[in-house]
């Protein structure tokens, strides 16, 4: 049967693909930020996931502003890296899971969501720069990959109330997904910035702490903000926590913080990365080290 084994989450600014391209992760603007994912890699090692359920928003690669889906969920058996216009070296293909994919969908739809599905799809930084980050060993990542994007660009955007509960629709079709697997959700975004507009430079830190207090121990405090508090809390930007808040609902039950850092700034861009852990995740960690020991 599938477990949910937990999730982790991270900032997702282009220019971490800019640094990892010139090899300039240890530089000191850049090392509090990937000093973070080394915790990472070891919990991804010891729960050994086959699939990644992933929130994060378009940047332009497949929507723009004359289309954009509140919603949409990726059902293809690849997904490749496209240039955006950053000037960055392509980032890996991603396998994707058509299978599972569908599965969501169907469960989406009957719990009156409007979605849309894309069975071509390109991913762009949002999905590429953490799965490098992740496993920057490996060409493709030795995962499979369901890819759900959402709208935190033009308005009206989704409530943080409708993102968590299309994440724990998300958790709905995972529970009862027959096939043996193991299943880790990721969210991207964020946090808190503003890179246009009378308040470019903006960040929150206190907003950002109230976000990764609560993610663990009480998601549904983070909806008792409006879209448009959230853009006040967060920066125009700022508002991709809602893509953390669904990934979050994906995971489906109570969840232990592993690993967290945060860090100002990364491109104007107050920059975390945080791992949370199931029940079965926190299993099957001790299952692994008694095997070591063993």
């Amino acid at each position: 049967m599938a477990e949910i084994l937990g999730g982790f989450f991270s900032s997702h600014v282009p220019a971490i693909g800019g640094a990892i391209a010139r090899k300039a992760q240890a530089e000191p603007y850049w090392s509090p930020f990937f000093d973070a994912w080394p915790p990472v890699r070891e919990w991804l090692g010891k729960v050994k996931p086959t699939t990644i359920v992933a929130f994060y928003n378009d940047h332009g690669l497949n929507f723009f502003l004359d289309k954009m889906p509140t919603f949409a969920v990726g059902a293809a058996p690849s997904y490749a890296n496209a240039d955006e216009g950053w000037g960055l070296p392509l980032f890996p293909t991603v396998q994707g899971h058509p299978e599972l994919s569908w599965h969501i969908i169907e469960q989406l739809v009957e719990d009156e969501f409007d979605i849309t599905t894309c069975q071509e799809m390109l991913c762009d930084h949002a999905l590429s720069i953490p799965m490098v980050l992740a496993w920057p060993d490996h060409a493709p990542a030795p995962v499979r990959v369901v890819p759900i994007t959402i709208n935190t660009v033009q308005h009206p955007l989704p409530s943080a109330k409708r993102c968590l509960a299309l994440g724990r629709s998300v958790a709905k079709a995972l529970a009862n997904w027959g096939a043996d697997e193991r299943i880790v959700v990721m969210g991207t975004g964020g946090l808190s910035h503003q890179l246009d507009g009378e308040r470019a430079g903006f960040m929150n830190p206190e907003y950002d702490a109230f976000c990764l207090d609560n993610l663990s121990k009480d998601p549904d405090a983070l909806t008792r903000h409006s879209v448009h508090e959230i853009v006040e809390l967060a920066g125009t930007q700022g508002v991709e926590i809602l893509n953390w808040i669904a990934a979050r609902g994906a995971m489906g039950q109570t969840a232990s913080e592993v690993s967290r850092t945060y860090h100002i700034p990364i491109s104007n861009t107050a920059a975390s990365v945080l791992v949370l852990e199931t029940e079965a995740g926190q299993r099957a960690g001790q299952a692994k080290e008694t095997a070591a020991a063993a």
